[in-house]
């Protein structure tokens, strides 16, 4: 009986990982994972996979596990908050020297670094999407209620405010209301940039705003997506977060955006709060 192909999964939160590490296991692969202590779920120990913790600072440690455990091809998964890279985390030796290389400390720039120091130790990261096509965002009106005329301007407007902010990769989320941009996504993610933006929203209507209450979140890919890590998802959250903060529609990018919940769920839910979703 011929071995199984292994595939790494180095895990960040949320339900990415989990998701990825079914439908791999599913099409029969052995799995080992690396769980990062600062960002991961304890419960990915129940999925039936090997899993090895370390912390967010030892890359080398990542490195030694995977060619430890025979893996060759990796996946990034779920997220891990930019500015944990900042925090009190202290880095090995491996992932210091990398930080001091660095001309910028971007997204890409960060992640691209660590995907090259892998691939020169034999270890590929593949896109993080591969495993999970059936949950990328599919063109057209996902909801029953499609944007209004107000909506699509905001929308149009958002994404020509995320573009430009995503060549920089600064974030690639922006929340819009009659034109005007109340939000842009930095460091604190996406469901923190819709919380935000609600809380200037609330302020301004208890002091008599001409702008309407209701928000417009515009979600993007960036202009050259790398779809081996940083890849926007949507999830059940999101729509709550939104519902909460006051908005009423999301623009996401077709092909390029995971709905982790799957679109049936989030559809629903987003239904049942009134949210338009349209995927361009």
């Amino acid at each position: 009986m011929p071995l199984k192909q292994k595939l790494g999964i180095i895990a960040g939160n949320g339900r990415f990982p989990f998701l990825v590490l079914d439908a791999a296991r599913a099409q029969g692969y052995e799995v080992v994972v690396a769980a990062i202590k600062e960002e991961t779920s304890p419960e990915i120990e129940s999925r039936g996979a090997t899993v090895h913790w370390l912390s967010l600072g030892e890359l080398s440690k990542l490195i030694e596990t995977f060619r430890r455990e025979g893996v060759t091809r990796a996946v990034m998964a779920g997220q891990v908050k930019h500015k944990q890279i900042f925090s009190a985390i202290r880095p090995d030796w491996r992932l210091a020297k990398l930080l001091l290389s660095l001309g910028t400390r971007n997204t890409d720039s960060l992640l691209g670094a660590v995907a090259k120091v892998l691939a020169d130790e034999g270890i590929v990261l593949e896109n993080s999407t591969s495993l999970l096509e059936p949950l990328l965002a599919k063109a057209g009106v996902l909801t029953h209620r499609p944007p209004s005329e107000q909506e699509r301007k905001d929308i149009e407007y958002g994404r020509a405010v995320a573009r430009h902010l995503s060549q920089f990769d600064i974030g690639q989320t922006v929340v819009v209301a009659e034109g005007a941009c109340v939000a842009a996504e930095a460091m604190e993610g996406t469901d923190a940039t819709i919380e935000r933006a609600g809380g200037i929203m609330a302020s301004l209507v208890s002091e008599a705003s001409t702008l309407s209450r209701s928000l417009t979140v515009v979600k993007i890919a960036k202009p050259n997506q790398d779809m081996r890590f940083d890849v926007p998802v949507v999830g059940l959250k999101t729509i709550e977060v939104m519902h909460k903060a006051g908005a009423t529609c999301l623009a996401i990018d077709a092909g390029k955006c995971l709905l982790l919940d799957g679109d049936e769920v989030i559809v629903s839910a987003a239904n049942g709060a009134g949210i338009a979703i349209v995927a361009d």
